[in-house]
């Protein structure tokens, strides 16, 4: 091969390579955008166990009844999560009630933490992978899957059964985020694939 072509290919993989880097730049930067505007709220099952799993939602279910009168859509993120501070050892007794009266001793705890979190869907909304602030309850061993909804909005009052976050909710979004925010976790015929190959491409460069 002359050095010719090896030069043209050279360049060619450098501009595909400068391409692709930039495009996981603004990923990230679009991700820890969309970060600081939500709070999201997890419960973490003790194991994969079908009885541990189904513990998780009762508790779950327990919690968002509880905490649902006290959170509206006209609070701020700072007010949501001084709702939830407040009320956190209220919540925490609501969670170990549920567990005691399922027949378990597991250890619950709560709190406002920032971690890494995978790309996941509540509905037909997707959040990319990256550092978030959650509101996380975990009980005994935490090491199975979680339910996960955003809490600021308040979207875990809906009914997303059907994987349809209701528009009045989504409403709730666009009045937080701008259009590239909103647009990239709503468009979910394309947002996860999207989200999944710039993260398989971050790792790249890392």
């Amino acid at each position: 091969m002359s050095k010719l072509k090896l030069l043209l290919i050279s360049a060619v993989i450098g501009l595909l390579g400068t391409f692709l880097f930039n495009g996981v730049t603004d990923d990230e930067e679009l991700q820890k955008d969309i970060a600081e505007k939500i709070l999201r709220f997890h419960v973490i099952a003790n194991s994969n166990l079908d009885e541990d799993q189904a513990l998780k939602l009762k508790v779950k279910d327990a919690v968002v009844d509880y905490i649902a009168p006290y959170l509206t859509e006209t609070m701020s993120l700072d007010e949501t999560k001084s709702v939830i501070n407040s009320h956190k050892d209220n919540i925490l007794a609501v969670a170990n009630n549920v567990v005691r009266e399922n027949g378990y001793d597991y250890n619950v705890t709560a709190s406002i933490t920032t971690c890494y979190f995978p790309i996941k869907s509540y509905g037909d909304i997707t959040l990319p992978a990256g550092d978030y602030e959650a509101f996380r309850i975990e009980i005994g061993e935490a090491s199975g899957k979680n339910w996960w909804c955003i809490l600021y909005p308040p979207l875990c009052f809906v009914d997303v059964s059907y994987g349809i976050v209701p528009d009045s909710s989504k409403l709730l979004l666009q009045n937080i985020l701008d259009e590239q925010e909103y647009n990239a976790i709503t468009e979910a015929s394309d947002t996860e694939y999207s989200f999944r190959f710039l993260t398989f491409l971050k790792s790249l460069f890392r």
